[in-house]
């Protein structure tokens, strides 16, 4: 199987600085004319993108912005890219992408929380483009904001919209979510009158529409991998605690409560994305690592057979997999204050062993996907969201591979006599 064979640092050495200078031979041009040759499946532009996040500088805040305007074109808009840095004189909007239904999206791109966003601004952006005759109207035009991390300003934009009476001139996207929703495009054939559907009526946030559709799509698709889950029949200690909810979560050390020799571990990843109140890592850090706990909703795969002695690795949305652990208990339906959502996420149980690498994140690229059983016959550099969508079971191979063990050292990873 054919691998990535450049990363976007290495192709942003070649085409040198990004910058705003006119002329077909620029930087600019040269990137950008790289995206719409040869970078022509999702899964190599969230590669990119996730090693913009990963990373900082001006170069790379500025191939985001390139990036996010190219998975414009996935979705079936005629995409016009915007400049990297305003100037007088010239309308500073990042983008501008064109519907064949007539609707113009005007995107502004956000990637740090440093600076408050202004709804005014974008609104001005559509008023200079309607001026300058780019847009026919504002029954014409939305104001899309797409943002590389979830933070507290987007809760604070979200109400602002509100408040405001927004809601139907303004949207917002997170890019792992734009991303998702790309690869819903790609995977299941969702037209662009879908993509329409789904962002015109939805209200500001758009997130949460794509969030209940991946999840679906997720499960639903959780067959076609070449692991299959376990079987869901819980054994008998666990017939005894779903039918006793109120027992209490031990805060204590875990017992020796691990599988009995009769059953294997299983292995698994499950994905953590990153929300107003707290970063994905900081959310594992917060769970995982302070009060070694973790949490599942009720439709999330594999709840129900989940056991102790099982292993699961944890992914953190635009980084990679940060930690690992041993799962200690299982699920009981006892939501925690120690978890931000808990209505959502009532499902907790118990881990121990838990290993925590944030500084050095397992980056699930095309190298490294090319290398997992659960890759064998997909190609590594197409789409790959349905690892990382929902939870999902994985072999012991995988398991090594994405917590940095197998490459370590043969035979490291944990298992159960």
């Amino acid at each position: 199987m054919a691998t990535t064979a450049i990363s976007l640092r290495q192709v942003l050495s070649l085409v040198g600085p990004l910058d705003d200078a006119p002329g077909d031979a620029t930087p600019r041009e040269r990137f950008r004319h790289h995206l719409s040759e040869s970078v022509s499946d999702v899964g190599t532009v969230r590669d990119y993108i996730e090693e913009c996040l990963r990373n900082s500088g001006t170069n790379l805040n500025r191939a985001l912005q390139d990036l996010v305007n190219h998975l414009g074109t996935f979705l079936g808009f005629e995409v016009h890219y915007g400049r990297y840095q305003g100037v007088s004189g010239q309308i500073g909007n990042d983008g501008l992408w064109r519907s064949p239904s007539g609707l113009d999206i005007v995107v502004e791109i956000k990637t740090t929380d440093a600076y408050a966003i202004r709804t005014a601004t974008l609104m001005g952006y559509i008023s200079d483009l309607i001026s300058a005759q780019e847009i026919p109207s504002r029954q014409d035009a939305l104001g899309l904001y797409v943002v590389g991390r979830a933070d507290s300003e987007l809760r604070q934009l979200e109400n602002a919209i509100a408040a405001e009476g927004r809601n139907d001139e303004l949207r917002i996207i997170s890019v792992a979510y734009l991303l998702d929703l790309a690869d819903l495009v790609r995977e299941y054939d969702l037209s662009h009158d879908d993509v329409l559907t789904l962002i015109k009526p939805s209200g500001p946030r758009v997130d949460p529409v794509v969030d209940l559709l991946s999840r679906l799509v997720g499960e639903s698709a959780k067959h076609e991998t070449s692991v299959e889950y376990p079987e869901e029949t819980p054994s008998p200690t666990r017939a005894i605690q779903d039918s006793a909810p109120d027992s209490s979560l031990s805060d204590s050390a875990p017992s020796d409560g691990a599988s009995s020799n009769s059953e294997q571990a299983a292995y698994w990843i499950s994905p953590v994305r990153d929300t107003e109140a707290q970063s994905a890592q900081e959310c594992v850090q917060n769970l995982v690592g302070e009060h070694q706990i973790y949490a599942y909703g009720d439709r999330t795969p594999g709840r129900k057979v989940l056991k102790p002695g099982d292993w699961i690795c944890f992914y953190a949305s635009g980084t990679g997999v940060v930690a690992h652990a041993e799962v200690s208990s299982y699920p009981e339906r006892k939501p925690s204050r120690y978890v931000s959502d808990s209505e959502r996420y009532p499902w907790v149980f118990a881990v121990r062993s838990v290993s925590l690498y944030p500084e050095r994140p397992i980056v699930i690229d095309a190298a490294l996907r090319a290398r997992l059983d659960a890759f064998q016959g997909r190609d590594p550099q197409a789409s790959w969201s349905w690892l990382v969508q929902g939870t999902r079971s994985i072999d012991r191979h995988d398991f090594g591979l994405l917590t940095g063990q197998e490459s370590e050292r043969q035979g490291s990873v944990p298992s159960v006599a």
